[in-house]
Parts: structure tokens; C-alpha cells; sequence
């Protein structure tokens, strides 16, 4: 089954790609690997704000999570010509979480991404991964995750 076919099975329609807010490209490919840029949860065309432990609940900063694994899967298809299908392996998924200094689920945020990228690719979705804390984001968003990607030949 196509990765496209899938998206639709489980119901997810890819945005169109965010635009970066500073000097940097969305993503990069090299040497059969594409680097994909720290995106930014939009759910219903906003940017989840806050910060984990005030004023985002943990459910809601799961939710923010896997709107950026939705927006890391529209930067993927944009780099890769709109061919989902030469993705390989999810190599590893890079968290951030703006949070107080006492919330500690850090890691269960970011498995709304990890599910989402496992949901989606299957076995190559899973990956190795970081989650950390962090006292701000840009544009105060709640959380950000990046992505490393092997690409098939």
C-alpha cells in the first residue's frame, strides 16, 4: 500500500507545507538522507502556544506533537517531489517541548509524533528520538520536533 493511501486510510490530509520564519530551508538532502527542519504544531490553521505544565495539557501537547508529525510528513513529500514512497526509515525524530521546570513528561508528549510516524510508515516509522525540555519556542509554541529520514535508492 502506498504511503499516500494510507495518509488517506487513516483519515489525514497533509497541509500545505509551513513556510520557514527565519534563514533556513524546510529540508535538506544529502547523501541519500533528508534533514527536515523543527516544525511547528498548527492545528485548525494555528500554532499550539504555552507551555506544558501551565497552561497546555499534557493531552493537548500529545495533540500538538502529532501536528507536527503531519507537518514533518508535508515537508517530506514537498522534498522528495511528492513521492512518500522513497522514504526508507524514519531514522530519528528530535523533540522539544516548551515546558515548566517541574513537568517531566516530556517523552509522552512526543509520542503523539513517534505514534503518528509509526501509524503512517509502519516498521520504517520507527526511529531513535530525543525529547527535551526547553523554557521557550519560537513563535511560543508549545512543542517542535525535527526529523532525520534515510531515503530509499
Amino acid at each position: 500500500m502506498s504511503i499516500d493511501q494510507k495518509l488517506k486510510d487513516l483519515g489525514i490530509t497533509l497541509p500545505e507545507p509551513a513556510a520557514p520564519v527565519a534563514s533556513y530551508r524546510p529540508a535538506v538532502e544529502a547523501n541519500g538522507m533528508l534533514y527536515v527542519s523543527g516544525q511547528l504544531p498548527f492545528i485548525d490553521g494555528e500554532i499550539v502556544t504555552g507551555k506544558l505544565g501551565a497552561d497546555v495539557s499534557l493531552e493537548r501537547g500529545v495533540e500538538a506533537a502529532r501536528a507536527c508529525g503531519i507537518m514533518l510528513i508535508a515537508q517530506i513529500k514537498a522534498a522528495l517531489g511528492g513521492d512518500l514512497d522513497r522514504v526508507g526509515q524514519i531514522v530519528k525524530l528530535g523533540g522539544f517541548v516548551a515546558s515548566v521546570s517541574d513537568f517531566t513528561d516530556q517523552p509522552k508528549v512526543v509520542n503523539g509524533a513517534s505514534d503518528l510516524m509509526e501509524q503512517v510508515f509502519g516498521e520504517a516509522g520507527r526511529h531513535a528520538r530525543s525529547a527535551v525540555a526547553t523554557p521557550v519556542l519560537p513563535l511560543d509554541a508549545a512543542v517542535e520536533v525535527d526529523a532525520i529520514v534515510a531515503l530509499k535508492a
